[in-house]
């Protein structure tokens, strides 16, 4: 699955897809073939972490 390279982008379709398809984001990883650490990096250097309990990236 390709996913939006610009940080902001990607963001937003991981928190779309969370919010609407997934229950966390190990699931959506599993499901779209992402490597969860490339995924959470990129929008660490955005000042955004995951937040299991929200089962979303918020702002750090």
């Amino acid at each position: 699955m390709k996913v939006p390279n610009d940080s902001v982008m990607l963001l937003s379709y991981i928190n779309t897809q969370l919010r609407d398809n997934y229950e966390s984001l190990d699931d959506l990883c599993k499901n779209l073939n992402l490597v969860q650490a490339d995924i959470e990096n990129k929008l660490q250097n955005i000042d955004y972490i995951y937040d299991l309990n929200r089962n979303q990236f918020i702002c750090n």
